[in-house]
């Protein structure tokens, strides 16, 4: 076999996953099969529970923390970043956050990807679409009335490291979101990404940037569609976080203010994840965010 060939057959799997925006744009979404698969656990603030709804035709799951008290309440999802699949679990590191809105009234949404144990499927090889059509579903289900005491007229986002760049994403295909809260965010650019991707896997992963055509990383990159971005966003970036380069955050933040798009942007003498004052400050700036687009 050809050495061409042989490569094309290697990156067929991982090919086969790539969307672009236009392609996002054009799908419909919504495919049901939710469910509430078993209360958590019960908190002053809130109820916790699994849920799960259909995606692709596969079951992805996650939690809810639903609020006490009269509702309908303002929905935040929350957006996971990278954790290799196999040591994945329900309850990810950005629980604490998802637990500290829910004690502050929004009903707080956490899918965990696709791959992502107990989800069902393959997790995302390079480019995280897929990831972004699992979140665009579940927006779907909750304007359907999946959650009798949200109130679908107001949902933002919060997403940390590879949940802010599908946050990017999913804001870019639904206008209808209020706002996201991008933290630690991989960039819009998709080129970068997978190049980032390929350090930190010492190669053996990214390798679609090898097969993919300027063309098709250019469409599948949010940083192509800021011109039409209408949701307002709050970028926040530690100056010492040694594996998101913060300068993708700011480039991302001096294009939106040349566009005159709504944007504010934070800088803090962090790391990754921000930890002590640092962390109080930031969940005080996204509540003060949350509570002007919700």
């Amino acid at each position: 076999m050809r050495l061409g060939l042989w490569l094309s057959f290697l990156l067929l799997p991982a090919l086969a996953q790539v969307l672009t925006l236009p392609d996002l744009r054009a799908r419909t979404y919504g495919e049901g099969g939710f469910r509430v698969v078993r209360v958590l656990e019960e908190r002053p603030a809130f109820t916790r529970v699994q849920f799960s709804y259909l995606s692709d035709g596969l079951r992805v799951h996650g939690f809810a923390n639903l609020p006490k008290g009269r509702g309908p309440f303002p929905v935040v999802v929350v957006l996971h970043g990278y954790v290799e699949p196999s040591r994945y679990r329900l309850l990810a590191y950005t629980t604490p956050y998802a637990d500290f809105l829910a004690e502050k009234g929004y009903l707080v949404l956490h899918p965990n990807f696709r791959g992502h144990p107990p989800s069902e499927g393959a997790p995302a090889q390079g480019l995280r679409h897929v990831y972004a059509v699992d979140v665009l579903n579940l927006l779907a289900e909750v304007r359907k009335g999946a959650f009798p005491e949200a109130d679908a007229a107001r949902i933002a986002l919060f997403g940390h490291s590879m949940g802010g760049g599908v946050a990017q994403i999913v804001s870019l295909v639904d206008p209808g979101l209020k706002g996201a809260v991008l933290y630690g965010s991989m960039s819009g650019d998709e080129r970068r990404n997978l190049e980032r991707i390929r350090y930190w896997s010492g190669g053996s992963r990214g390798q679609e940037l090898f097969a993919l055509s300027p063309e098709v990383l250019r469409q599948a990159s949010a940083w192509t569609y800021l011109e039409e971005l209408s949701v307002p966003l709050s970028v926040h970036h530690g100056l010492q976080d040694a594996q998101v380069p913060p300068e993708w955050s700011w480039e991302l933040c001096r294009r939106l203010k040349a566009l005159k798009k709504p944007v504010e942007c934070f800088s803090y003498p962090g790391g990754h994840l921000f930890r002590g004052e640092v962390d109080r400050v930031f969940r005080e700036r996204v509540l003060a965010f949350l509570g002007r687009v919700l």
